[in-house]
């Protein structure tokens, strides 16, 4: 893919990132999953690599903050889990590494990166693994979608010659 319609396709996930991310959401007990920034972490770290995945998470999360419709927390989480999809399908060239990925980078990692934030920056008392079980919950339904979507695009088109290439190894 030209680096022209790499960016193109950033800033298309970039838009529907910060147009989407609070309008479709998931009942999950007590709490709403909002599950869009995954699914376009695993597309961008699939389709696009390590650099851009980290950049539009990167975007969507300083958009989302400037509209009043993100948190501060959207930035470790989001940028961890891109970074780490991408790098993990970069590796095996599996689909099911970058879902493994965006779940362990955002789930988990990303959610303990939250609590020095949330205690240091924000004053706020927090635990350690406090955010876990959202973080989980969100990130798991997300890159969910994302592999789902990514299966039936490559299994239904020819156009995909980047994960053809990386699977025949």
């Amino acid at each position: 893919m030209r680096k022209t319609q790499k960016l193109t396709l950033t800033a298309m996930f970039i838009a529907i990132g910060t147009l989407t991310s609070n309008l479709f959401f998931i009942p999950v007990g007590f709490a709403k999953v909002f599950p869009i920034q995954h699914f376009i972490n695993v597309l961008s770290a699939v389709l696009l690599g390590p650099y851009y995945a980290v950049a539009q998470a990167l975007c969507v999360s300083v958009l989302r903050n400037l509209l009043g419709t993100g948190s501060i927390f959207a930035f470790p989480g989001s940028m961890i889990g891109a970074f780490l999809a991408a790098i993990l399908f970069k590796k095996t060239g599996k689909l099911l590494m970058a879902f493994a990925g965006e779940v362990l980078g955002t789930g988990i990692l990303g959610a303990m990166t939250c609590y020095p934030i949330s205690t240091l920056l924000l004053g706020k008392e927090a635990t350690l693994f406090g955010f876990i079980p959202a973080f989980i919950f969100s990130s798991f339904a997300g890159a969910t979608i994302g592999y789902i979507i990514l299966k039936i695009f490559i299994k239904r088109t020819s156009i995909f010659p980047a994960y053809e290439k990386q699977a025949n190894h």
